[in-house]
C-alpha cells in the first residue's frame, strides 16, 4: 500500500483537493518502477479511479494495468478511495491525499500536470486527449471557492475578494511513503 502524501504551506485557503469526478476525472501523473527487476519505466503515466482495466489471466480489475517491458512481469496499482482534501495547517503538516493498492509496481514519483494533454486509448481502439485535472480549494475565512488551480510551478498566488486578502499556496512537497 502506498501514499501520495503533500506538505504545503496554505495561506488564507483550505481543503485543497484535486477535481476528481466521474464526468471530469483527474490523472494523477507518476513515474513507475517495476519492484521484480527495479526498472523505471521512462515515460510518466496517468492513473484515474475511474478507469477499470483487466488483469491477464484473472477476473479482478484494476485502475492501473502495466507489463513492464525489462522483465515482462504484470503490475498492478488500484485507488482504494477518492482523494482526500488537505487541510490548511500552522506550521504545515504532512497529510495523505490518496492511497494505492500496488501489486508488482511503485509509484517513485508524483507531477501534478494541469492542462497538459496525454494520449488515452480506450476501449474500440478510439484515441481520447484528456487533461490530468485540476486542483480546487476553499477560501478559510469566506466562503469562495477557487478552481483550476496550477500546483506545477511548487507556488500559486490569488486574491479572495470577499476576505479581502491574498492567498497562496507555497513550499509544496509530494512524497511517496508506504501507507
Amino acid at each position: 500500500m502506498l501514499a501520495l502524501t503533500l506538505t504545503a504551506d496554505l495561506t488564507g485557503v483550505t481543503d485543497l483537493s484535486p477535481l476528481d469526478t466521474e464526468d471530469d476525472p483527474y490523472f494523477f501523473t507518476f513515474k513507475v518502477q517495476c519492484t521484480s527487476c527495479r526498472e523505471i519505466h521512462p515515460n510518466w503515466v496517468n492513473v484515474n479511479r475511474f478507469e477499470s482495466n483487466n488483469v491477464s489471466g484473472s477476473r479482478g480489475e484494476a485502475n492501473f494495468v502495466w507489463k513492464c517491458k525489462a522483465c515482462k512481469r504484470e503490475s498492478t496499482a488500484t485507488i482504494r478511495a477518492p482523494a482526500g482534501a488537505y487541510q490548511q495547517a500552522s506550521p504545515p503538516k504532512r497529510q495523505n491525499i490518496v492511497e494505492f493498492d500496488c501489486r508488482g509496481l511503485e509509484f517513485v514519483e508524483f507531477k501534478a500536470d494541469v492542462g497538459n494533454l496525454s494520449q488515452k486509448i480506450l476501449p474500440r481502439t478510439a484515441l481520447m486527449f484528456a487533461d490530468q485535472g485540476e486542483w480546487t480549494a476553499k477560501g478559510l475565512e469566506s466562503t469562495t471557492i477557487f478552481t483550476g488551480i496550477d500546483l506545477q510551478e511548487g507556488e500559486w498566488f490569488d486574491y479572495d475578494e470577499k476576505a479581502g486578502e491574498e492567498v497562496s499556496i507555497k513550499d509544496i512537497k509530494w512524497e511517496i511513503r508506504r501507507a
